[in-house]
Formats: C-alpha cells, sequence, structure tokens
C-alpha cells in the first residue's frame, strides 16, 4: 500500500514550505490516551540507547525500545537496533492508525521523557531504510512539550508546536529532506512524556495488521 496521507478532516494543515504535516490535537480521547500512558509507561522495556556522535558514544538524554516486524531492524547514529516483539496495545494502535493514514507500518520508536531534562537533539529522520519520502506518524502521550522544526538549509524557515497529550503528527513527503526537529529541554516542571513515531522500515518481513499491506 503506498501511503495516502488520508487522515481525517478534523486534521490541521501546518504551514511550513516544501513540507507536508498535519496535526490533530485530540485523535485519541483523554480517558484512552490516559489508560496508553500507564499501560505502556509499565509494559514497554525500557532501555537506554548509546549513539554515537562526533566519534564517540553517549548515552541518549532519554529512554527508548525500538518495536517492530521480524527484520525490521533501524540504524540510528550509527548504531543498528533490531525490533522487540510488538505488545498488543501498540499492534491494536497500528491497525488503527493505518487506517487512520491509509498506509503501512512496520516498527515503532517509543521514547520516554521523565522529565524536562530529557530531550531529543537536531536530526531529520532520513535514514535510508525510510525510503526518500517518509511517512512518520507521531502520537504523544503525557506532559506537553515543544517541538521544533527549522530548515536545513538556513533559510530560517521552521515552526514550533506544543504537542498535545493524545495527539497526532504526521510528517511526509519532503519533510525529512528540506527540515531537522528537536524536542529540546526544559526548566518547566513538566509530566512524564511518550511520544510513539510510526514508521515503515523498507525489506523486513510483514506481519500483516491490514492485508492491503501485502
Amino acid at each position: 500500500m503506498t501511503p495516502s496521507f488520508a487522515m481525517d478532516v478534523a486534521a490541521v494543515t501546518l504551514p511550513l514550505p516544501g513540507a507536508s504535516l498535519r496535526y490533530r490535537p485530540d485523535w485519541l480521547p483523554e480517558a484512552e490516551a490516559d489508560a496508553l500512558l500507564a499501560a505502556l509507561a509499565a509494559a514497554i522495556p525500557w532501555e537506554r540507547h548509546r549513539l554515537r556522535l562526533f566519534g564517540r558514544e553517549i548515552d541518549a538524554p532519554r529512554l527508548s525500545c525500538w518495536i517492530g516486524d521480524p527484520g525490521a531492524a533501524y540504524t540510528y547514529s550509527r548504531v543498528r537496533f533490531e525490533p522487540r516483539p510488538w505488545l498488543p496495545a501498540l499492534a491494536v494502535l497500528r491497525a488503527r492508525l493505518e487506517t487512520t493514514c491509509g498506509a503501512c507500518f512496520n516498527s515503532v520508536l517509543a521514547n520516554l521523557y521523565r522529565d524536562g531534562r530529557d530531550s531529543m537533539g537536531w536530526h531529520s529522520d532520513d535514514e535510508s531504510e525510510l525510503g526518500s519520502g517518509p511517512l512518520i506518524a507521531s502520537i504523544s502521550l503525557g506532559g506537553v512539550r515543544r517541538f521544533r522544526l527549522r530548515a536545513r538549509d538556513g533559510s530560517g524557515a521552521g515552526l514550533s508546536l506544543d504537542l498535545a497529550h493524545g495527539s497526532l503528527l504526521l510528517m511526509a513527503g519532503a519533510t525529512q529532506q528540506l527540515y531537522r526537529h528537536d524536542l529540546p529541554k526544559t526548566r518547566a516542571a513538566v509530566a512524564p512524556r511518550i511520544n510513539l513515531t510510526f514508521r515503515y522500515v523498507h525489506g523486513a518481513r510483514m506481519e500483516l495488521s491490514d492485508p492491503a499491506c501485502a
């Protein structure tokens, strides 16, 4: 199935030159988002990934877990991550997300930001296994954090967005080629946050949640 980016009409298109961005702050009802946050915080086998930056290894400033179909390995910062099996709650969420987006996903990166000191530096999700114009579906649960995008060409184009509890942000098309994004630290008191970024890794064997993904 080719991603159609067919998100429901309740989503808003975010204005950013050359990018394809849609956002719905209430994609999950509050009670459902609360229950999912609690369940995933307890069930996901969180670990601290080691990243290679500027010739040395450092601890990622958050806890993470790479989950997906067999063979959906992902290389980030020159480190290869093998997928852990799908948790039932995430498998159900994947099927629902595929219906919303009109696309297929075979993996998800789960990140846990324990407080405002946890963060994500500037980067693009442009690894070769994701293809030239990947669809990234990002679900936020828990504390509201600031998400920023800025142009890779230094033009100054960009935007900032406070990602709400239960929200869904879709990034597609040339977004990863034209922009980097980050989640900066904050000194404000903020509740723990889980971010789930669903992706499609090319070359992996699919555990079909949707027959159309064959």
